[in-house]
């Protein structure tokens, strides 16, 4: 909590592109923690503490906050970027608060931003921990005009047969399906089942992970809408994005 009240930690933000014009559709927002002894420390060290501690919930509060003031003044000062979407990943502590929407919907007339330009990301494993409460919550989430994405795709146990009973807007295919499709036939095969799927959802398909031009072809013609990743952007600071 310290960290927090010391403004130790800073967001990142690595642009979500269409992949049919190459334009930046959106983008999604990463905390970093710059320790004043240790340095800085990746999320994959510092998240699953503040996960067990429960420091997550705070710390969340404070990214979705920071993002959406950042979108905002992004929309607001630079021209072109009213349509551009902020997302933000949710952990499993913050998705069970009985006050998550009144939460957000606070956030969202603190920075004057609309409902549809925040997209919150979850996990397939919180989506499945009690099916019946998620499918309520995101019910509520799409009432006030929020949109709800499932992150990583493809490293869980559901499928999407099973996830169409959830108001969801988006997904991510998972990095692991697309690092090496342009020469994986049978990860070229995963994908086009998913985004065909999705489609029939009327869901969104981002690709996460693109890191060769070979994949953007491959990823656009098997259906692909959006994607990130190294080669369009690495995470980066706000004045560089």
């Amino acid at each position: 909590a310290g960290a927090l009240e010391r403004r130790e930690f800073a967001l990142v933000y690595q642009p979500i592109a269409s992949l049919d014009s190459n334009r930046i559709a959106g983008f999604e927002a990463l905390v970093r923690w710059q320790h004043p002894g240790l340095g800085l420390i990746a999320p994959l060290e510092f998240i699953p503490i503040a996960e067990k501690t429960g420091f997550i919930v705070p710390l969340g509060a404070w990214v979705l906050r920071e993002a959406c003031r950042q979108l905002k003044a992004w929309q607001d000062s630079v021209p072109g970027a009213s349509e551009l979407w902020i997302s933000v990943n949710l952990s499993s502590l913050q998705f069970r608060s009985s006050t998550l929407v009144d939460d957000i919907t606070e956030v969202l007339v603190e920075c004057h931003l609309e409902p549809r330009s925040l997209v919150l990301e979850l996990t397939e494993g919180i989506a499945m921990e009690n099916p019946a409460a998620v499918r309520a919550l995101l019910l509520q989430l799409r009432a006030i005009g929020v949109r709800v994405s499932v992150d990583d795709f493809g490293t869980g146990h559901s499928s999407l047969a099973y996830l169409r009973q959830f108001p969801l807007h988006s997904l991510k295919v998972d990095r692991s399906f697309v690092r090496g499709i342009e020469g994986n036939r049978d990860m070229a095969s995963i994908v086009s089942a998913v985004t065909t799927m999705a489609q029939q959802l009327g869901l969104r398909v981002v690709a996460e992970g693109i890191e060769k031009e070979e994949q953007i072809g491959l990823l656009r013609a098997l259906g692909c809408e959006y994607g990130q990743g190294y080669l369009f952007s690495r995470p980066i600071h706000a004045d560089a994005a």
